[in-house]
């Protein structure tokens, strides 16, 4: 079928000024090969083919031997897209990418056994992993899987054969290349054994000069049907995955060989004796089955028909966010003909949806262990308008697929539902139950007219010591019980209400009739009536005891911060103590064993094979022992902060960035003075705290570190472009994290602020008071 990509009247006017565009092409098997004619085939070849067909314009093909020479010729105008790209930082200067269109996953590749699959992380170490170094996949298990032992090679056919020649377990490929080793026969006894969890997600990538471009591309991918991608890899990447049966031991083979041997034979005796009863129950048995397959087909039928006129839109979906399966409920409930829907991406009827949340949304409901995910968006009908709906998620296996069904409600009369009952809620608001307290009732007339008690509880004889008639004199009320103190913000808090016809609310101290101080909370609720009448529903509660025990338990808090604050001062000194006695104590140690070592290697190198081995697997030890012990003395304290906190956190960012591939912008001023230190550790584990949450949580493309003093204080912010959440939906037991930021600032004397939006990214800003002859 032809693709038909919707473009609109600029993107046809561009197309038809660039009737042909230059495709850079990195020649790599399978993605791009020479055929016998010298015409290009490949993966990437059908690819591009397909889809400049549905821009209507001709491929001008560019060849180059590798991704660098690619990127030289983008930077110098000689390119105008590329496919197979993988989206990097430095990239991103260069490109501008598509949404991912493939995953080539890292697969582990060893002899056959009946051991199962590989556990990376349970390898012992005398198994070694070959691989391509360097490589983006020998990065990733430096960086993950500090247990491996790991052997570079120069190409993935040499990690093979070192397989081969059980030089080492196993070797890690992607699978492209292994697609085409895998046809030679000498690694025909090879089979797959795992998969170390790094896909490639490759993407067309067009000019960052033609915005334009990169536009029409993306209308014309959204249009390829997601098959013709499943199609491509088949065509050009054919692997045979490992099932379960593959891993059953040789001896229960043999086993069940011998079994059925026996059983063959008992079979075939006792079937000369008895078939002609056999034909007679076959006879039987077909005309059962036959009946089974026409009420199976009936039910089959009834099952259908049950489903698409269901009141709950069912929708198949697979990884890649194309529908393929909607029943006529889904189709009636969104507008669309029978059959519309397959092969649409999810991202038409939610636009929000794009293709990175997609596969975070895919990753956590297949991991979900209880229950399906369930929440409430507006979809987008085929005429433009919008239906509010209840989403369910649920995760399917069907034969060697893998779905996400999505379980459509419309909920727009319980919408209107509960618009009506929390319409009805706020009318009933001012009524009061049968509670203790002292009840009362304002009023007024109409606009500028007194405002008068019309009603107070007989309550108040009991509480305040006065009786409710007293109370109501004009004279009187309820502010009489005021304590002088603090009369002045209820009269305050009692004008804005009133001028404002709102809702009040006030906490204070009145004085009972025996001149007792009591601690009271007045909340009443406003009713206008029209012609500017409205009445204030209230009721004035006895906190005195609740009021008590909370000034106590502000103390307290107060007084544990301070113990807090005590210890984790301790902390930090210990922390540096253990750091310069590892770093100092050990570091001789090691040293000094790293001398005797090297002498025992000058005496007696050559003399024995074993002990040379064992002498290098020493000097391997030591060398990781020496790595452990810079690790342990910098994650205690790191030297980093000797000089000072601009230089720590330029540090630290920049490990991060090292760590994470996540580009960080960081700016630090060039003159800082000196912060004491447990202002500048206090800052430091902050940074780090709030990293490890980007990391974690955030799903960022890029971070923003900021350090800056404004008058006598010192701000730090952190702001990254990731997902975001809602801070005020946070669950207890679930952000010990930002309870550890705010508890360390409230000890340093300092605030902290987190602004967050779901889909919006996340800053944190911490700020300090330095001290006076600092700030000075």
């Amino acid at each position: 079928m032809p693709l038909r990509p919707a473009f609109d009247a600029e993107q046809r006017a561009w197309l038809k000024e660039h009737p042909v565009l230059r495709v850079g092409l990195i020649q790599q098997a399978p993605w791009v090969l020479r055929g016998q004619n010298r015409q290009l085939t490949g993966a990437n070849v059908e690819l591009m083919q397909r889809l400049l067909e549905g821009m209507g314009v001709a491929p001008d093909w560019r060849l180059y031997p590798n991704l660098e020479a690619l990127e030289r010729a983008a930077s110098a105008g000689e390119v105008d897209l590329a496919p197979g790209l993988q989206q990097t930082p430095a990239g991103l200067r260069i490109w501008h990418y598509s949404m991912p269109y493939l995953r080539v996953p890292h697969l582990v590749v060893g002899e056959r056994s009946g051991n199962g699959a590989v556990d990376l992380d349970q390898l012992p170490l005398e198994q070694m992993v070959a691989l391509r170094s360097p490589s983006q996949a020998a990065e990733y298990l430096e960086r993950t899987h500090t247990n491996l032992r790991l052997r570079a090679t120069s190409s993935e056919r040499s990690a093979l054969l070192l397989v081969l020649n059980q030089e080492v377990s196993y070797a890690v490929l992607d699978e492209a290349s292994l697609s085409l080793l895998l046809r030679e026969s000498r690694f025909s006894s090879l089979s797959i054994v795992g998969d170390i969890g790094l896909p490639q997600l490759l993407r067309l990538a067009t000019r960052r000069d033609q915005a334009l471009l990169s536009g029409i591309v993306d209308q014309t991918l959204k249009t390829l049907p997601a098959r013709e991608l499943e199609e491509l890899r088949d065509t050009w990447m054919p692997l045979r995955y490992p099932q379960s049966t593959d891993f059953v031991g040789f001896w229960k083979t043999l086993a069940l060989f011998f079994g059925l041997l026996l059983m063959l034979g008992a079979t075939a005796l006792y079937r000369q004796r008895q078939q002609t009863r056999l034909l007679e129950r076959g006879l039987l048995g077909a005309r059962g089955e036959l009946d089974r397959h026409q009420q199976a087909a009936e039910a089959l039928r009834l099952s259908q028909f049950s489903i698409d006129h269901s009141t709950v839109g069912i929708l198949w979906v697979n990884w890649d966010s194309h529908l393929r399966y909607a029943n006529r409920a889904a189709e009636r409930m969104l507008g669309y003909a029978p059959g519309e829907l397959v092969d649409k991406p999810l991202s038409q009827l939610e636009p929000g949806l794009h293709m990175d949340r997609w596969l975070n949304l895919w990753k956590r409901v297949r991991e979900q262990d209880e229950g399906s995910p369930s929440f409430e968006v507006d979809c987008l009908r085929a005429d433009g308008s919008r239906m509010p709906a209840d989403v369910s998620l649920s995760f399917l296996r069907y034969r060697q697929a893998e779905y996400l069904v999505v379980f459509l409600s419309d909920v727009t009369e319980r919408r209107r539902a509960r618009a009506a009952l929390e319409e009805s809620e706020a009318r009933f608001k001012g009524i009061a139950g049968n509670v203790p307290g002292l009840v009362f009732r304002l009023e007024r007339a109409g606009p500028g007219a007194v405002v008068n008690f019309a009603y107070i509880s007989e309550a108040s004889q009991e509480m305040v010591g006065w009786p409710a008639q007293e109370l109501q004199r004009e004279e009187r009320g309820i502010r009489s019980l005021v304590h002088p103190q603090d009369l002045s913000s209820y009269l305050n808090s009692q004008t804005l209400a009133l001028e404002g016809e709102s809702d009040w609310y006030w906490q204070g101290r009145i004085l009972t009739a025996e001149q007792e101080m009591l601690w009271a909370d007045i909340r009443t609720t406003a009713r206008p009536l029209g012609n500017g009448r409205v009445v204030w529903d209230g009721i004035l509660w006895d906190i005195t005891e609740n009021k008590l025990a909370e000034l106590a338990l502000a103390d307290s808090r107060a007084r544990l911060r301070e113990l807090s604050a005590h210890l984790e001062s301790v902390r930090e000194e210990e922390k540096a103590r253990i750091a310069r006695e590892v770093h100092d104590e050990l570091g001789q140690v090691l040293t000094v064993l790293k001398l005797e070592t090297a002498m025992c290697e000058l005496v007696c190198a050559g003399q024995m094979p074993e002990l040379d081995e064992r002498l290098a697997s020493m000097k391997r030890l030591i060398a990781q022992l020496f790595q452990l012990v810079r690790d342990v003395a910098t994650a205690l304290r790191p030297p980093i902060l000797d000089a000072g906190i601009a230089s720590a956190i330029e540090w630290q960012v920049r490990r991060f960035e090292e760590r994470t591939q996540i580009p960080c912008l960081v700016e630090v001023p060039e003159h800082l003075p000196h912060l004491p230190d447990a202002q500048a550790i206090g800052m430091f584990r902050i940074l780090q705290e709030a990293l490890t949450n980007v990391m974690r949580h955030a799903g960022a493309h890029s971070v923003e570190v900021r350090l800056w003093q404004e008058g006598g204080s010192l701000c730090l912010s952190v702001v990254d472009d990731g997902k975001g959440f809602d801070p005020a939906l946070r669950k207890p037991g679930q952000s010990f994290g930002l309870v550890g930021m705010q508890e360390r600032m409230l000890m340093l004397g300092g605030q902290l602020q987190i602004d967050s939006q779901p889909g919006e990214g996340t800053t944190l800003c911490a700020r300090i008071n330095l001290e006076e002859e600092i700030a000075a």
